[in-house]
């Protein structure tokens, strides 16, 4: 590849990560908004914080596509309704959402090349993305 084929799938990358961001945004509230019962409380923060983390997420990946010299999308990836609220049931959505993310920022760590800014961040939220999983696999408590 060119460096500047190189470039366009990196920013095609960036902007498929940053319509799951803003995903995660709606997605996280939605949940936070739905969970009821008793220990509703520590759940919804813990929906709100996600749903904070994701805003901050994508306007970092929109700065890297600018910088880039790309154009941060307009789109959001579905956030399908599945009219299942029940805490277990969203954390398995959310586990399914997470796994999806962490692929995509693996694969996008496959084109970084040798820019070691873009490297870094990426891994650094590999590591997010995967203390994500981690931590929802043990709220549903499965391996």
């Amino acid at each position: 590849m060119t460096v500047q084929e190189d470039k366009k799938k990196i920013v095609e990358l960036l902007n498929d990560i940053i319509e799951m961001e803003i995903s995660a945004v709606i997605r996280y509230l939605h949940y936070a908004l739905m969970i009821k019962g008793p220990n509703r409380i520590p759940i919804v923060k813990w929906f709100h914080d996600q749903a904070n983390e994701g805003y901050a997420h994508a306007s970092m990946i929109g700065e890297k596509i600018t910088a880039y010299g790309g154009h941060p999308s307009l789109k959001v990836s579905p956030v399908p309704e599945t009219n299942t609220h029940k805490v277990l049931d969203i954390l398995a959505e959310s586990l399914d959402f997470e796994l999806k993310a962490l692929a995509k920022y693996k694969e996008l760590l496959k084109h970084v090349g040798d820019d070691v800014a873009l490297e870094e961040l990426v891994r650094g939220q590999i590591r997010l993305e995967t203390e994500h999983v981690e931590e929802v696999r043990k709220m549903l408590d499965v391996n």
